[in-house]
């Protein structure tokens, strides 16, 4: 395994998985995009579809299916899906709380927020709450040098992130406690 691929869980994995006939639709179409023999290029948002539909994690399973749906070898969905960290390998919280750690956002403090919502949450980087509401990962760049230290949950980027503006979105959040796919913040 190199040191950008994640492994990938197999206990979880073995509850089944099917792409629902909506989600299908969606897979045919973005293949439709692409020219004939070149269905390998929706493989990414695929794996997205997949992983919404999953509760927000890639099971064993789901990847198989993504492999059927596309004609791919298993290893070929596997290995996208494990150098990826926007595609989770385990199951995960109802919020997933990536926090970039790379250069810019360490020396903006990223490494001092990771420390507070590990105690705040009572989960080290990597793990979700026992609520299951918080999965806090720490991630490579993601692109938001220029307003570092950032977040991302679902879609939305958290930038400027200070530990004030952390705890106001974990409030909310708790607040909220509803999500209606993966995606949304």
């Amino acid at each position: 395994m190199s040191a950008r691929t994640r492994p990938i869980t197999t206990t979880e994995g073995t509850r089944p998985f099917a792409f629902s006939e909506a989600a299908l639709a969606e897979c045919r179409a973005l293949m439709a995009r692409y020219p004939e023999g070149r269905s390998k290029s929706a493989l990414i948002p695929i794996l997205h579809i997949a992983q919404a539909e999953n509760d927000g994690w890639l099971s064993v399973n789901a990847m198989d299916a993504v492999a059927g749906v596309l004609g791919l070898q298993r290893i070929e969905v596997y290995e996208v899906a494990s150098f990826y960290s926007m595609f989770n390998l385990h199951p995960v919280g109802t919020y997933v709380l990536d926090v970039c750690r790379t250069t810019p956002c360490m020396l903006r403090g990223s490494d001092d927020v990771i420390a507070h919502l590990e105690r705040k949450l009572g989960v080290h980087c990597g793990g979700t709450t026992a609520d299951g509401m918080f999965t806090l990962k720490g991630v490579e760049c993601l692109g938001s040098c220029g307003t570092a230290p950032m977040l991302q949950c679902g879609a939305h980027y958290h930038e400027d992130l200070t530990i004030e503006r952390a705890d106001a979105l974990i409030d909310e959040l708790r607040a909220r406690n509803s999500r209606t796919n993966y995606t949304d913040r």
